[in-house]
């Protein structure tokens, strides 16, 4: 299946300049959600990954099928002032502008083996700040996986020797 012929591109938004990539499109075909949770959940199969950890929000989305595709448990990164408890913040660039993700403090015991799942890695400051929150609280980052990279973005760079995979660039 070609996932990328089912992925809507929305120029302008949020603002001039920037083309989005819109999943729904994909999503709300049953076979596109079930091809896109099976390439992402299929390299962690079996690697004893505890917890998915998704961005907000459509790494909840994604995050939430892939850890029961895989057996693990889910944990939410929200933006600032969504969770209820006492949570850890972490700031970060954007590629049009500033942003901030927060945690739970209490998410993942120390040495939790945790993926992290979102729908497009573009610059980088998302997913590095996720990753800083995960290592905060005492988890084991094992990886980040994507649904979209924007590879011109080259948000890699940003993630440093984190092992990263794409579905699709």
């Amino acid at each position: 299946m070609d996932l990328k012929q089912r992925i809507r591109q929305v120029p302008d938004f949020p603002k001039p300049g920037i083309l989005f990539y819109d999943i729904t499109t994909l999503l709300g075909e049953p076979s596109g959600f079930r091809a896109t949770i099976d390439q992402l959940a299929a390299p962690y199969t079996g690697q004893s990954i505890d917890v998915v950890v998704g961005i907000e929000s459509r790494g909840f989305i994604l995050g939430a099928a892939v850890a029961h595709a895989i057996g693990a448990g889910f944990v939410p990164i929200r933006k600032p002032g969504k969770l209820p408890s006492k949570a850890l913040k972490e700031v970060y660039a954007l590629e049009y502008g500033t942003d901030a993700l927060e945690i739970h403090e209490d998410a993942v015991a120390p040495g939790t083996r945790v993926l992290i799942v979102d729908d497009v890695l573009a610059t980088g400051g998302t997913a590095a700040a996720a990753a800083a929150l995960v290592r905060a609280i005492g988890g084991n980052l094992v990886g980040l996986a994507f649904l979209i990279e924007l590879q011109f973005l080259d948000g890699r760079k940003k993630l440093g020797g984190e092992h990263i995979r794409s579905v699709l660039q």
